[in-house]
């Protein structure tokens, strides 16, 4: 098969993938019209139409998913094999692409990378901020972060993190106006501020516990984020009671800047989690970095 149309068809599944020539073009480094037009010739020599355009979006035809399924993982099988060539490198180098949420990349992963990094300098990490349920897999991530509850069976795991919990936080200008809520049913009752989650859509439903019984409720309010760091901010600014963790919680109780309310109703949840497909072929460097993350008492 001439190079070109290696090039041609790995532009193809770039779009393909990312449903989008904007992303497309960033990944290769070259403009969205310059993309358009190599896959507007990789249609001619066909004699098919790939990719359906609209001034919104971008998705395959039939004929493009077809050709993405036949193709995709052939390509991807490659992409492994020449990563695997790193183990015959005297040191640990590569590209690394890891999906995670907010709270994990900041209180987990990067106190842990700053460390990590300047050890292996042909490493390279690109970290995603990911608060949804992105499958790791279809994305071509290397590697997710999740909870330990939220973790797919057929995932090899690393714990990188311990157990946390969630704390109910507000400013002592919100609580001026307002009485502190005694049990979680009173929160009915207060300017809550939400969380909603990429993925799915759905509001988070704050979950308590008493006596080992799940309690759930329902808040509302005037505000609605899906970046747990906002929800912090709105709080502090005295826009209603947050939900967040209590490890970013605490340096602002400590201040007197926030005020933490049903503490004793807080349950610990299952900590981070690094998790990977069984069948990805370990590199030195992932290796590496597994090993680097890992979370030890």
């Amino acid at each position: 098969m001439p190079r070109q149309n290696v090039n041609d068809l790995l532009a193809f599944l770039a779009v393909a993938r990312e449903r989008s020539f904007t992303r497309a073009a960033a990944r290769f480094g070259i403009s969205q019209s310059a993309l358009s037009h190599t896959i507007r010739q990789l249609e001619a020599r066909l004699g098919v139409r790939l990719l359906t355009r609209t001034t919104r979006a971008v998705a395959p035809t039939e004929a493009g998913e077809r050709l993405l399924e036949r193709i995709g993982p052939h390509f991807d099988q490659i992409e492994v094999e020449v990563d695997a060539l790193n183990e015959l490198r005297e040191k640990p180098a590569g590209t690394i692409r890891l999906s995670a949420p907010d709270y994990a990349i900041s209180s987990i992963l990067w106190p842990k990378l700053k460390r990590f990094l300047p050890k292996y300098p042909d490493i390279k990490v690109e970290l995603l901020l990911d608060n949804g349920l992105t499958d790791i897999v279809t994305e071509r991530f290397d590697a997710g972060i999740r909870m330990g509850e939220q973790l797919a069976k057929d995932m090899i795991s690393a714990r990188i993190g311990p157990d946390f919990r969630f704390v109910v936080v507000g400013a002592k200008s919100y609580f001026a106006e307002h009485p502190e809520p005694g049990k979680p049913q009173d929160l009915v009752q207060h300017n809550c501020i939400n969380y909603r989650f990429p993925t799915s859509g759905a509001l988070y439903v704050w979950e308590f516990e008493e006596n080992g019984r799940e309690i759930k409720i329902r808040v509302d309010g005037q505000l609605v984020f899906n970046n747990i760091f906002h929800v912090l901010d709105a709080a502090l600014a005295g826009r209603g009671l947050g939900y967040v963790p209590e490890e970013i919680a605490l340096p602002h109780i400590a201040k007197g800047r926030l005020a933490r309310v049903l503490e004793g109703w807080s349950p610990y949840w299952d900590g981070y989690h690094l998790y990977y497909p069984s069948r990805r072929q370990s590199s030195p460097a992932f290796v590496a970095l597994v090993d680097a993350l890992r979370h030890r008492e």
